[in-house]
C-alpha cells in the first residue's frame, strides 16, 4: 500500500531532526541534502549511458547502504562523495559536509549508528526518484522543499536567509510574467541566489524552459543551488560562488554586466558591508550612475540598482526588500525619484511582517518592467500585509492570499483598501514617497459611538449604511428590519432583539441567495463529480487539484457577500489535510478499499481511502441507530446511578458505609455490606437503598454488554462488507459521501458566517442604543430610592 504523502515528508524530517543531537540545524542540512542528492541521482541515473550525471563504480547511494554498521562508514561515505564529485565536475559542491567529522556526528558507536540510522530513512521504498516527476508527481521537489522550509525555521535568526518562502517565490515568479516565455534561449537571473529556491520557482513558470544564472556569496550555500538545480532537472544552470556586488561574474566579452531577460532576488536586507571591495562612486560596472549611490551603511538600493542594470531593455524583475526602502529619505529617496521617473517599477506589493527567515520585519516585493516604461503613467500597489496564517513563530502566506496577490496585480484590478493604481503625479506631490499606507487605507473603519444615539435612542443610519454589502443582497430586508426615525440620520428597529436573527434567516431574500449560492455549488459539484471518479492509477495529484480549485474560485467569483477566495481556500486546506493523500493512493493502487491495523494494534483497524464510518453510514444506518439508542438507556442508567449516589453521600449517607478510600462503590463492597445489615431491623432505609444500587449496577452492566455486543456484530458486518464493496462502490463514498461533503459543509459554514455576522452586529447596534442616558438615569434615580427605603427600615439614616 503507498504511503501517505504527507507522512513521508513528516517521517522523514523527523526522522533527520532525531539524529541532528547537538549540531545546528544550518550545519545538519548539509548532511541530509547531501545525502538527498546522493539517493536521487543514483536512482534516476544509475546505468544510464548518456545520462547528463555519471553514477561512477563506487559512487552510488548504494554503495553507502553497504556501509551501515561498519565503523569506516564515515570515510566511506566521504569517499563515495568524493568519486561522485569528481566524475561529475561537482568538487567544493557536495563533498563539502565531512561525514567522518567525530565533532559533529559523534565518536566510535555513535557516529556509525547515527550515520547508519541516516543513510536508512532514505532507504524508505516510497523515495523512489527513479520516476520523479515522470507522472507530474514531484516527490524529490516537495521532499526537498519539506526538508529546506524546517531547515529554515529551525536555523534560527541570519541563518536561515538561505530559503525563499516557497509562498513568495511563488508570487514572484507569476507577477514578473516568464509564463510569456517563448524559448529555452531566454534567461532569468537571481543575483542572490541562496539555495536557489526562487530561481527555481520562477523558471517552473516558463512553459517553454529558461536558461538559468545565478550567484551567491556563501560558498556551503551555493554549492546547495548547485545540488538544488540538479536535483531538480536543471543540470546546465550556471551558479558562481563570490561577491555579486563587488565582483559579478556574469559579463559580457567586453566587461560590462551580462543582461538577463528576467531577473528575481531575495537579498540579504540592510546590508552594512555591502561596499566591501570595491569603490562604488567609480563603479565599473555604472550601476549607479543616473540614480545616485545607496549609503555606506545600507545596501538594499545597492541591490535594486544591480538588478535593474543586470536587466536587457525589455526585461523584467522583481526584487524583495525591507519597507524602508519605499520610504527612507536622504540618499536614498534621491535614488527611489530617479527610479520611479524613468517609470521602471510596475508594481509594489506590501507583505506581512514576518515572513521571512533571519528576520521579522514586513518587507515588500518591487516588480520591475522595463518594456514600456516611458509611457509607465502609474505604480500598482498592492498592501496584503493583513492576510496571512500565523505557523508557529512565524507568519506563513496562506492559498488564498497568494492567489488573490496575484490575480489582483496581473488584472491590474483595484480593490478598495487592498489594491489601487497610483498616478505618478499623486506619487510627486507625494515628494515621491512610495510607503504603501499613503496610497492604500486598509484600516478597518473605527466602531464610532454615537452621543446622541446614546443620549436620545434609536441607530445611527450611517451604522446600517455601512452595512450596505448586505443590503445590495438583501435589498428589502433593510425595510423589514428598520423604520426611519422621527430624527433625521436615525432609525428604529421594527422587532425586538430576539426576532432579529428569526427575521434575517427566514426572509426571502436570505433564502433565496442561500439557493443561489447552494446551487453554484451544485453546479461546480455535478461538473466534477464523473471528473473524480474517473482518477485512475495515472492520475496527476497537482493536475487534478489546479483544475478543481481554480473551478470552485470562478464558480464564486460573481456572487456577492461570499468571498470566493475563501472557498477556494477551504478546498485548498482540505487537499492538503485529505484529499492529496487520497489521490496518491489512488494514483498507486486504484479504488482499493484496503483495511490496515490503526498504530500497529491489533484489534483496532479502518481503511485510509475508506474510512469505516463512511461505510456505516452509507450501508448500516440503522445498525448505527439501534447503537446510539442502546447507549442512551445505558447513560440513562449510569445517570440514574450518579443520582442516587449523589442523594445518598455525605457523612450521614446510606451509600458511605460502601465507598472506599478513593471514593469508588464496587458490587463486591455493596453485596457484602448487604450481607452484614441483612438481619438488622434498625437497618431497613439503608439495606433498601444498598439493594436498588446494586440493581442499577446490574442493569448498567446488562446494558453495557448489549452496547458491546451490538458493536462487535456491526464491526464484523462492516468488516465482511468492505471485502464486496465494488469499485463503484468505493468511488461513490470517496468522492460523494468523504470529498463532495465535506466541501459542501465548508461552502455552508461561509453562508453560516456572513449570515451570523450581519445578524450580531444588528444585534450589537440594538443593545448599544437600547436603552437612552435619560432613561438609565430615571432608572438609577428609582433604584436609588428603593435602597433608601430599604436602608431606613433597616435603621440607617441616608442624607
Amino acid at each position: 500500500m503507498a504511503i501517505k504523502k504527507s507522512e513521508l515528508y513528516s517521517s522523514l524530517w523527523k526522522s533527520c531532526d532525531e539524529l541532528r543531537g547537538g549540531m545546528d540545524a544550518s550545519q545538519y542540512k548539509d548532511y541530509v541534502l547531501v545525502l538527498l542528492f546522493v539517493k536521487y541521482v543514483s536512482d534516476k541515473y544509475a546505468g544510464e549511458k548518456y545520462a547528463s550525471i555519471v553514477i561512477p563504480e563506487g559512487g552510488s547511494f548504494k554503495d553507502m547502504v553497504t556501509l551501515k554498521g561498519k565503523k569506516d562508514i564515515g570515510e566511506g561515505i566521504n569517499t563515495i562523495i568524493a568519486e561522485l564529485a569528481e566524475a561529475n565536475n561537482l568538487k567544493g559542491v557536495i563533498d563539502v559536509a565531512d561525514f567522518d567529522n567525530s565533532d559533529k556526528l559523534g565518536k566510535g558507536k555513535e557516529k556509525v549508528d547515527r550515520l547508519s540510522n541516516l543513510v536508512g530513512i532514505f532507504q524508505n521504498e516510497s523515495l523512489d526518484f527513479s520516476k520523479n516527476k515522470a507522472e507530474g508527481d514531484d516527490i524529490l521537489g516537495d521532499a526537498y522543499e519539506y526538508l529546506m522550509r524546517h531547515f529554515a525555521t529551525e536555523s534560527g535568526k541570519s541563518k536561515g536567509q538561505f530559503y525563499t518562502p516557497a509562498e513568495v517565490s511563488r508570487i514572484i515568479a507569476k507577477v514578473i510574467g516568464i509564463n510569456q516565455a517563448k524559448s529555452q534561449d531566454q534567461t532569468i537571473y537571481d543575483p542572490t541566489c541562496g539555495s536557489g529556491s526562487l530561481l527555481l520557482k520562477a523558471a517552473d513558470e516558463a512553459l517553454h524552459g529558461v536558461t538559468i544564472y545565478g550567484q551567491e556569496m556563501d560558498n556551503a550555500t551555493a554549492a546547495l543551488a548547485k545540488m538544488n538545480m540538479i536535483l531538480h532537472n536543471n543540470p546546465t544552470a550556471e551558479i558562481w560562488q563570490d561577491n555579486t556586488l563587488s565582483t559579478p561574474y556574469f559579463k559580457n566579452p567586453d566587461g560590462t554586466l551580462k543582461t538577463f531577460d528576467f531577473a528575481v532576488a531575495n537579498p540579504p536586507f540592510s546590508s552594512k558591508a555591502w561596499s566591501s571591495g570595491f569603490d562604488p562612486k567609480n563603479d565599473l560596472y555604472e550601476r549607479f550612475k543616473g540614480y545616485g549611490i545607496p549609503p555606506a551603511k545600507n545596501g538594499d538600493y545597492a541591490f535594486l540598482l544591480h538588478l535593474i542594470r543586470s536587466l536587457k531593455s525589455k526585461g523584467k524583475g522583481a526584487i524583495i526588500l525591507p519597507h524602508g526602502v519605499l520610504f527612507r529619505g536622504n540618499a536614498e529617496a534621491e535614488i527611489r525619484k530617479n527610479i520611479i521617473r524613468k517609470g521602471f517599477i510596475r508594481g509594489i506589493i506590501g507583505l506581512p511582517a514576518n515572513l521571512f527567515y533571519g528576520t521579522g520585519i514586513p518587507a515588500c516585493i518591487v516588480v520591475i518592467d522595463k518594456e514600456n516604461a516611458d509611457g509607465r503613467k502609474g505604480i500598482f500597489m498592492i498592501d496584503a500585509s493583513k492576510g496571512f496564517l500565523k505557523d508557529g513563530n512565524k507568519n506563513r502566506l496562506r492559498e488564498q492570499d497568494l492567489h488573490k496577490i496575484v490575480d489582483v496585480f496581473n488584472k491590474q484590478a483595484e480593490v478598495p483598501k487592498y489594491a489601487r493604481m497610483v498616478s505618478v503625479e499623486e506619487i510627486e506631490r507625494n515628494e515621491y514617497n512610495l510607503n504603501i499606507p499613503r496610497y492604500i487605507d486598509s484600516q478597518e473603519a473605527e466602531d464610532i459611538q454615537d452621543i446622541e444615539a446614546h443620549l436620545l435612542g434609536d441607530i445611527p443610519r450611517q451604522d446600517i449604511d455601512d452595512l450596505d454589502d448586505y443590503w445590495q443582497v438583501y435589498p428589502t430586508l433593510k425595510d423589514a428590519l428598520f423604520a426611519t426615525s422621527t430624527r433625521e440620520g436615525y432609525v428604529t428597529l421594527k422587532i425586538s432583539p430576539e426576532e432579529i436573527k428569526h427575521t434575517i434567516f427566514s426572509h426571502p431574500e436570505f433564502t433565496g441567495y442561500t439557493q443561489e449560492i447552494e446551487s453554484a455549488f451544485k453546479t461546480w459539484k455535478d461538473e466534477y463529480i464523473p471528473v473524480l471518479k474517473s482518477l485512475d492509477v495515472d492520475v496527476k495529484p497537482k493536475e487534478v487539484i489546479h483544475d478543481l480549485s481554480e473551478s470552485i474560485l470562478a464558480s464564486f467569483a460573481d456572487k456577492d457577500l461570499i468571498d470566493q477566495y475563501d472557498n477556494y481556500q477551504h478546498l485548498m486546506t482540505y487537499w492538503m489535510e485529505t484529499m492529496q493523500d487520497d489521490a496518491y493512493l489512488i494514483a498507486a493502487d486504484g479504488w482499493k478499499a484496503e483495511l490496515s491495523h490503526v498504530n500497529g494494534k491489533k484489534d483496532e483497524w479502518d481503511c485510509e481511502l475508506v474510512p469505516k464510518q463512511l461505510v456505516i453510514n452509507r450501508y448500516f444506518a440503522d445498525d448505527k441507530k439501534g447503537i446510539e439508542q442502546l447507549e442512551a438507556d445505558r447513560d440513562a442508567i449510569s445517570r440514574q446511578k450518579e443520582e442516587m449516589e449523589e442523594e445518598h453521600s455525605g457523612e450521614e449517607g446510606l451509600l458511605e458505609e460502601v465507598r472506599s478510600d478513593k471514593g469508588k462503590i464496587s458490587k463486591g463492597t455493596v453485596q457484602k455490606r448487604i450481607k452484614e445489615i441483612m438481619n438488622d431491623a434498625d437497618a431497613g432505609e439503608e439495606l433498601k437503598v444498598l439493594k436498588a444500587y446494586v440493581r442499577l449496577m446490574e442493569k448498567e452492566a446488562d446494558a453495557n454488554k448489549n452496547v458491546k455486543d451490538a458493536q462487535k456484530a456491526l464491526e464484523r458486518q462492516v468488516t465482511d462488507r468492505y471485502q464486496t464493496l465494488t469499485e463503484d462502490e468505493v468511488k461513490t463514498l470517496v468522492v460523494d459521501d468523504k470529498w463532495l461533503e465535506t466541501i459542501s459543509r465548508d461552502v455552508s459554514s461561509e453562508l453560516e458566517r456572513i449570515s451570523q455576522r450581519l445578524a450580531r452586529r444588528i444585534n450589537e447596534l440594538a443593545q448599544r442604543y437600547a436603552a437612552p442616558m435619560p432613561e438609565l438615569n430615571a432608572k438609577v434615580d428609582e433604584l436609588e430610592v428603593k435602597v433608601n427605603g430599604h436602608l431606613g427600615k433597616m435603621g440607617f439614616s441616608h442624607e
